[in-house]
């Protein structure tokens, strides 16, 4: 079974964020076609980029880098729960897909993004420029979820039945993705 990796972006506190991936994270169990993790930036509280390689060249100075870079290495897919900040994607997203190079390589991502009007689509198509420069698979299938926090009440995510229905068309895709990558991502160079 492939492994999902859900990367929840926001590290703010009191962020609209994490019950939106919990929310998340329950259907993608429900889906049954992965074996589910999630990794929070807030708790893995990585810093700003501090390796004096190249991340290409795998040569990890610092225990931080290290531990990342085997939660990433572990999943075979990922999903990213994102807010948009200012027109764009979170710093901290960022700077966790910089950290590392070949650890994301041949690996399809889908996208639960929220916010304001736009419920964090722009914020999505910033991501997947730097993904495909990472070779990963960035689907189309995504959730999108505006003025989500209308949508948050007493910590907990109400969806629109919209979002389910998304969600599950998105983890659909990203099986049949995970399946049909694994032989790149298992032949990958410098392994």
């Amino acid at each position: 079974m492939p492994k999902l990796g859900i990367i929840i972006a926001s590290t703010r506190p009191g962020r609209v964020g994490l019950p939106v991936a919990t929310w998340f994270t329950e259907r993608a169990i429900a889906h049954g076609g992965f074996d589910v993790t999630v990794l929070d930036l807030a708790e893995i509280n990585l810093p700003f980029l501090d390796e004096p390689n190249h991340p290409r060249l795998r040569k990890y100075t610092k225990q931080h880098t290290k531990d990342w870079s085997a939660q990433v290495e572990a999943q075979d897919v990922f999903v990213f729960v994102t807010p948009e900040y200012n027109y764009s994607a979170p710093a901290p997203l960022i700077n966790a897909l910089d950290f590392l190079n070949q650890e994301w390589q041949y690996k399809p991502v889908g996208f639960v993004s929220y916010g304001g009007i736009s419920g964090g689509t722009r914020s999505v198509q910033m991501i997947k420029q730097v993904v495909t420069t990472l070779k990963m698979m960035p689907l189309p299938d995504g959730v999108s979820i505006p003025f989500v926090a209308k949508l948050v009440k007493d910590g907990e995510f109400h969806p629109i039945e919209s979002a389910g229905k998304a969600a599950s068309a998105m983890l659909d895709e990203l099986q049949r993705w995970a399946v049909a990558l694994q032989p790149l991502r298992e032949g990958k160079s410098g392994d």
